[in-house]
């Protein structure tokens, strides 16, 4: 590393985004008023080794954005979806969302776009740097690294975006619009037309950029807090299996997760970061936030400018006082809480409290720290697994032995109650549907619920005052950003 692991650690967590290079001219009044330090020009921002690694460490600021991954993308996901209840019906903290009614004027419509499609950018402008001076400047090794996390990244935005805006791949196999497909740095206006690509496309485009940030990527980091908040070669595998799951290409997440997780228990990365499951769960959503199983999280501190933003942080959602005050979103009674399979000795059910006095509600607490300083996770270990274990049984159509095994990785850690065998499905459907209803249980609150309704086009279940939404109704995908359509002449609507 160019910065050592102390300095970089302290970067990624305080360092602004770069929503742009800034322009600069010179002339002799420089004399009377220099340049900030902290001003770089387009024009030697590539210049040096650490300013190049300063932006690196900025494209990961501008995802971790309360507005992105650092609190409302992964709400979104979780309040689309059944298990959670509205507490406050506001269209600034997202009672629309909630209600599978947002607008394309809509707060949550037009700032995930915006947002998103500013990280895109910023990795665009990265990667041009990077190809014209930066590269030769860092040296080829560096480069590569780099260049792998700056597709990593812009990846992952794009996945983001096609979960809410675009029709899910099972619809007509990737052949519906879906986005804009920008990879050219913008740095000023008139820039703004372009027209959709499929969906199909901007999969391909993500596929791409992982399988080269796979190759490009370090194997480990030093220190658990960098293997936790920076990209390195398992991350890139495990999102993989993520996306192929998203495109029902399930041979290709055997084949992806087959990379890292060995055939048989206890299940601990074969290679590159030794990513394995926390014997305690509640271990992952704790201090120092940096377990084996956390792959990717965004990392966040007390510091002054390094949390999410008011009413932007998970939680500010999800996390109330004993009483019931202040949370957005309160858990469902009728939703996956309610179901038989998650026993009341599960330790995960300790993630869920009921507040004091008459209300009665329960509210989940994965994110209890007032700062807030939570870490908000990205993908981690049981998620690998259980894609692994999906996939699977839908390609073998059977009660898959190493299926069950990696089910009972997630469940025994939990619930030592509970062991499956291949004897306890009577078919594959079962077995599946165990698998559906585990992940509902692990991953609640994390903002998977969405992605796993898309990708089967199920119909989003009702909950409270919501009705349910179909694949075909509107509301079942968000409509585009207002802004996108005003400035976007070549935009065409579904």
């Amino acid at each position: 590393m160019l910065l050592n692991n102390k300095k970089m650690k302290k970067l990624l967590y305080i360092i602004p985004i770069c929503a742009s290079l800034l322009l600069s001219t010179s002339c002799k009044k420089e004399l009377l008023n220099p340049i900030p330090e902290t001003v770089i020009s387009d024009g030697t921002a590539f210049d040096l080794p650490y300013r190049v690694a300063n932006q690196v460490v900025s494209l990961y600021a501008g995802l971790k954005s309360g507005l992105f991954y650092g609190g409302r993308y992964i709400v979104y996901g979780d309040i689309r979806g059944e298990h959670f209840l509205l507490e406050d019906p506001n269209l600034v903290t997202n009672s629309d969302v909630w209600g599978l009614n947002p607008t394309n004027s809509a707060n949550s419509v037009i700032n995930l776009w915006a947002q998103a499609y500013l990280v895109i950018n910023n990795c665009n402008v990265f990667l041009e740097g990077m190809n014209a001076k930066g590269s030769e400047v860092v040296g080829t090794t560096l480069s590569n690294n780099y260049i792998g996390e700056a597709r990593l990244i812009r990846a992952l935005s794009y996945y983001s975006l096609l979960q809410y805006y675009a029709r899910p791949y099972a619809d007509g196999q990737g052949s519906k619009l879906g986005l804009p497909l920008r990879l050219t740095g913008i740095k000023g206006p008139g820039f703004s037309d372009l027209a959709r690509s499929t969906v199909a496309e901007i999969y391909t485009q993500i596929l791409s950029d992982l399988d080269f940030a796979e190759t490009n990527l370090p194997l480990t980091y030093s220190g658990a807090a960098l293997q936790t908040t920076r990209a390195h070669r398992n991350t890139a595998v495990a999102l993989k299996t993520r996306v192929y799951l998203s495109m029902q290409d399930y041979a290709k997440v055997i084949s992806e997760a087959n990379k890292i997780v060995p055939a048989a228990a206890p299940f601990v990365a074969s290679s590159g970061v030794a990513h394995a499951l926390q014997a305690d769960i509640t271990n992952v959503f704790k201090a120092p936030y940096t377990t084996s199983e956390s792959i990717f999280s965004m990392p966040f501190t007390t510091s002054a400018g390094d949390i999410p933003g008011t009413q932007n942080g998970l939680q500010a959602y999800y996390f109330a006082s004993a009483t019931g005050n202040g949370s957005i979103f309160s858990l469902n009674p009728a939703g996956i809480i309610a179901n038989a399979e998650w026993t009341a000795t599960d330790k995960r059910r300790s993630f869920i409290y009921t507040a004091a006095g008459a209300t009665g509600k329960k509210y989940l607490n994965k994110y209890p720290t007032p700062s807030p300083a939570d870490y908000a996770p990205v993908i981690r270990w049981a998620e690998v697994l259980l894609n692994l274990a999906e996939a699977r049984v839908r390609t073998t159509n059977a009660v898959d032995a190493q299926a069950v095994a990696l089910l009972n990785a997630i469940r025994n850690r939990s619930d030592a109650t509970t062991t499956f065998t291949v004897a306890s499905f009577a078919t594959s459907a079962d077995l599946l549907n165990a698998i559906l209803i585990e992940r509902q249980i692990e991953f609640l609150g994390e903002g998977l619920r969405n992605n796993d309704l898309m990708r089967l086009l199920q119909t989003i279940p009702a909950k409270g005052s919501a009705g349910a939404k179909g694949p075909s109704e509107e509301g079942y995908i968000w409509p585009a950003s207002a802004t996108e359509k005003s400035l976007n002449k070549l935009w065409v609507d579904n």
